[in-house]
């Protein structure tokens, strides 16, 4: 019988990590040390980095996380038990279909978004949507640009993106340090684009008019904003990391469907998806094919079954998987 798994707070008893010697020693809540070579098999078997500190290891086999710890970057990071972290994958790609669904509802209130000039803020945000959409940007946050200078759709500053002709060019530094150099071709962001101030460098790319008297201000749009604008028009409570969930399974899913129609052997298709979908994602291909494909394409591939690409790309992706 499977053993029902337990939620529990971190940090609440359960197994300290404490420096001892080249290694570590660990601690029960009530202050022992552990020594049991069972309990400290399983703490092994967590693979908990070196690097974390303030590590707490729940004291239960099935405790719904079964370690936390605190990142150099003063992150704190969660080591789930397998089960829970399947069960909220699987959850994370049912909502992926949902979101696909409300794909079109989405792009024409966008597009209408874009071509009107009256409410600029609104229209500041269906850029912000329009990059996420057409490029896989994060949306990016204040945080992680001041403290790591990374950016995404919400920090992105002038200097990030050049126009030229119907296309855009961006070329900035991503989470994890990576570097993007996108090019994008679309005449509502080119004209978006090119309605706001090419100078301060610095100053933010996506931003509205704000009249101060005969003073125009231009004031930022915030991650939150962008947000919230996204689940406005496409409902359910869908964001920004919705477009990337997607966009993993979409882009793996259309790469495998041409690597059938040319008959390259399913191994070299395989890791020609995940690659085409980690390059689109700018993430390494384990990230890629671990959190952002449903494995659900892979089984139908193997199985012969693939998107249709003579249908627009994200409808077949979602005919495949609803089929």
């Amino acid at each position: 019988m499977i053993e029902e798994l337990r939620r529990v707070e971190p940090g609440r008893g359960g197994i300290t990590r404490r420096r001892s010697g080249h290694g570590f020693s660990y601690w029960s809540a009530n202050g022992r040390a552990i020594k049991s070579e069972h309990m400290l098999g399983r703490v092994r078997d967590l693979a908990i980095p070196p690097a974390w500190s303030e590590v707490w290891i729940a004291s239960q086999t099935n405790a719904h996380i079964q370690a936390t710890g605190v990142d150099d970057a003063g992150r704190t990071q969660y080591i789930y038990h397998p089960r829970w972290r399947d069960a909220r994958d699987e959850e994370k790609f049912v909502r992926s279909l949902a979101f696909a669904q409300r794909l079109p509802t989405i792009r024409r209130r966008v597009s209408l978004d874009l071509k009107q000039t009256v409410d600029g803020r609104r229209r500041a945000m269906a850029a912000g949507v329009r990059l996420m959409d057409r490029a896989g940007l994060r949306v990016g946050g204040a945080a992680y640009a001041q403290e790591n200078g990374s950016f995404g759709v919400a920090t992105l500053q002038r200097r990030h993106v050049a126009v030229h002709g119907r296309a855009l060019e961006l070329a900035f530094r991503g989470k994890s340090g990576g570097a993007w150099k996108v090019r994008v071709t679309d005449e509502l962001l080119r004209d978006y684009f090119t309605s706001i101030p090419r100078t301060p460098r610095t100053g933010p790319a996506i931003c509205r008019a704000v009249r101060e008297g005969r003073r125009t201000r231009w004031e930022p749009i915030s991650d939150a904003e962008i947000n919230n604008y996204l689940g406005d028009i496409a409902g359910h409570g869908f964001t920004a990391k919705d477009f990337r969930t997607w966009q993993g399974t979409a882009v793996a899913a259309l790469s495998l469907s041409r690597s059938h129609r040319s008959g390259v052997p399913e191994p070299e298709a395989i890791s020609e998806a995940v690659d085409a979908a980690a390059t689109w994602l700018h993430n390494t291909p384990a990230i890629a094919r671990g959190s952002y494909i449903n494995p659900r394409i892979l089984l139908l591939f193997e199985q012969g079954v693939v998107a249709n690409l003579k249908r627009q790309p994200d409808s077949a992706v979602l005919a495949l998987l609803m089929d």
